[in-house]
């Protein structure tokens, strides 16, 4: 009878070790199960921020790139500072109320070195009240009626057998474009004079500015 208690608690006290055994074990199982659950977590939050900060970058650069095309062309003239001679003359001729709210147009726009290589006085004279119509004139010679971007006009370029493409300004003027063999778009006024487009397409919201190294003459 001694001895079958003795077998009896025994196998009770085996039984309780397993137990405990399997307890610790199930304990160390469910602690690996959480850090993986926290590792998983922090990373999915990692991620969550990544996308979040790449979303901000995308929706800055859109609204950049909405900012630009809000500006119209007068506008984006007056933010140059390589065209402030040209602005004043647009100013001069009354012209910035048409570049604020009509178009679509395309302006091969002078920069102010340009204009310094009129002979001197020439700029002056054409902003005299007087010369208001004069000056306007030779403004809407480096207008074109439409949104030309420089690609566009590369391609009506190439287009023509000549590679030659004859552009009607916005006074009835004729402008010959043609490209170099540098890839330059080149334009030549009704004096024969060539002029060299420099940077080009700055976008606005009614037409694109290209800019170029000389001011055209009709005649």
């Amino acid at each position: 009878m001694k001895i079958k208690n003795l077998l009896l608690i025994g196998a009770l006290s085996m039984f309780a070790f397993t137990a405990c055994k399997d307890e610790n074990k199930k304990d160390d199982m469910d602690d690996a199960d959480d850090m993986e659950m926290n590792d998983e977590t922090a990373e999915m939050d990692d991620m969550d921020e990544m996308d979040a900060e790449n979303d901000a970058d995308y929706e800055n650069e859109m609204d950049a790139d909405a900012n630009e095309n809000e500006m119209n062309l007068a506008q984006v003239a007056m933010a140059s500072q390589d065209h402030s001679t040209l602005v004043s003359a647009i100013q001069g001729a009354g012209m910035v109320t048409k570049l604020e709210t009509e178009g679509p147009y395309t302006i091969f726009a002078p920069t102010n070195s340009a204009f310094n290589e009129l002979p001197k006085g020439t700029v002056e004279e054409l902003m005299k009240p007087e010369n208001k119509e004069k000056l306007e004139a030779v403004l809407s010679y480096h207008i074109i009626p439409g949104n030309v971007t420089a690609m566009k006009l590369k391609e009506l370029i190439k287009s023509n057998k000549d590679n030659e493409y004859e552009l009607v300004t916005a006074n009835d003027g004729k402008l010959m474009a043609t490209v170099d063999n540098s890839g330059n778009v080149i334009l030549t006024d009704g004096r024969g004079k060539k002029a060299t487009v420099v940077a080009a397409d700055m976008n606005g919201s009614n037409g694109v500015i290209h800019s170029i190294n000389s001011v055209l003459m009709r005649k």
